[in-house]
């Protein structure tokens, strides 16, 4: 085997019962290139989305691969900058600390992917103008791990540069999907703003006019990337807010993604209904209709995080409750005054419960946008996986001195056809 290649939404909806689909012919592990466009095409294509879970550990990134697993999903896994910070050590204050954390979340996933039998999406989550340097090492190690096994680290990086004007969010996204290009990582970006608080970044009082993407907007953006290339999607804003809201107390307008693929269309005299693959974040507070229409308008990517969070905690907090008698201290329960614990406050027993937990929220959501039984899991013959199973490309110095130059001048150019 080779190497390959908000956030959270409370979801009470049920999607329309979907026809069933052939699998998409992606395989099995992390992900990358030619494979993340043909999967996110057939999504799109077929009427689901793709949940992805943010992750600060190999315990929470193991239970959203064994839901893939269980439900038959492609699945995504991301790592924000605070949860790279969390992954690396809480007391870890170097500067490139939620760098390191990302990438050892990702070589953790790229591990341990295989085993489970589905296609996982691994990508790196909102990045602020603040945080490009952040951007900028997860890229280096990108290169780096292209050099060595011929494919990206992660598959795939959210730019988050919805703060600033247009002109200057457009601009610096084309200047890093330049870079990723001949690499061929997937580049998400955000236009418009998500309301509430996602990893240090506080919208909470924004102007609500700011909250909806216009159809301009949109299609100014393809029209800056697609010359660069198609591996792309658009975070569009419309009325989305981060954070935990009940159904109908966030005003979404979801129909505005159907208005942005019509406009899109026109202006390409494309026969595609829907040119754009498009994401959502800050789904919390939606309603089964509004959801439904997000998928059904070319969205090919819901993010997921506060409910899992909560998940999360829920099944340790009720194995706490559970079993309170049994965690007082090491020892003395009520089988007896000398009867160990030990079988309780390990930690494998109630982080287990939290996992359990987890994966089944996981499960809900895979269900809900459903990619449930989209892909048939293909686990491996038991021993058959190599225990490290990265192995380098051979390479040859003259034909990577020719290629370095090849991706420097088409980096440079903003295309991938130099030759």
């Amino acid at each position: 085997w080779l190497p390959r290649s908000h956030n959270s939404f409370i979801v009470s909806f049920e999607l329309k019962s979907s026809k069933m689909v052939s699998p998409c012919d992606v395989p099995c592990g992390v992900i990358t290139g030619d494979n993340v466009t043909k999967l996110l095409k057939h999504a799109k294509d077929n009427g689901y989305a793709i949940p992805a879970f943010n992750c600060t550990s190999s315990s929470s990134a193991n239970a959203v691969m064994e839901a893939a697993a269980v439900n038959n999903s492609p699945v995504m896994i991301q790592a924000s900058n605070g949860g790279g910070q969390f992954m690396a050590g809480k007391s870890i204050k170097d500067k490139n600390a939620c760098a390191a954390g990302s990438v050892a979340l990702a070589l953790h996933v790229r591990a341990m992917a295989p085993y489970y039998g589905v296609p996982v999406i691994m990508h790196s989550d909102h990045c602020a103008k603040k945080l490009l340097p952040w951007f900028d090492a997860m890229l280096d190690a990108d290169a780096a791990y292209f050099h060595q096994y011929g494919e990206p680290l992660f598959s795939s990086h959210m730019l988050d540069l919805s703060e600033e004007p247009d002109e200057e969010n457009i601009a610096i996204c084309v200047q890093y999907f330049k870079k990723m290009a001949p690499m061929k990582i997937w580049l998400e970006m955000e236009i418009g703003i998500t309301g509430g608080e996602e990893d240090g970044v506080n919208n909470e009082d924004i102007d609500p006019e700011k909250l909806y993407t216009s159809p301009e907007q949109v299609y100014s953006v393809y029209e800056a990337l697609s010359p660069v290339g198609d591996m792309f999607s658009i975070a569009a804003a419309f009325g989305n807010v981060h954070g935990v809201y009940k159904p109908g107390n966030v005003s979404l307008s979801p129909e505005k993604l159907v208005k942005h693929q019509e406009y899109a269309k026109e202006k390409l005299s494309s026969k595609d209904d829907k040119p754009i693959f498009l994401v959502m974040h800050g789904g919390s507070g939606s309603t089964d209709e509004e959801i439904q229409t997000a998928v059904d308008a070319g969205v090919v990517k819901m993010n997921v995080d506060t409910d899992t969070q909560w998940a999360y905690w829920d099944g340790c907090r009720a194995f706490v409750a559970e079993n309170n008698d049994y965690l007082q201290g090491q020892i003395g329960n009520p089988k007896g005054a000398d009867a160990p614990n030990k079988k309780y406050y390990d930690p494998r027993v109630w982080i287990r419960k939290a996992e359990e937990s987890m994966a089944a929220r996981c499960g809900v959501a895979m269900t809900k946008l459903g990619s449930k039984d989209t892909f048939p899991v293909k686990k491996p013959e038991s021993g058959s996986l190599p225990i490290y199973g990265f192995k380098p490309v051979s390479h040859n110095p003259l034909k990577d001195a020719v290629d370095g130059a090849k991706n420097l001048v088409s980096g440079f150019l903003g295309k991938d056809n130099c030759n």
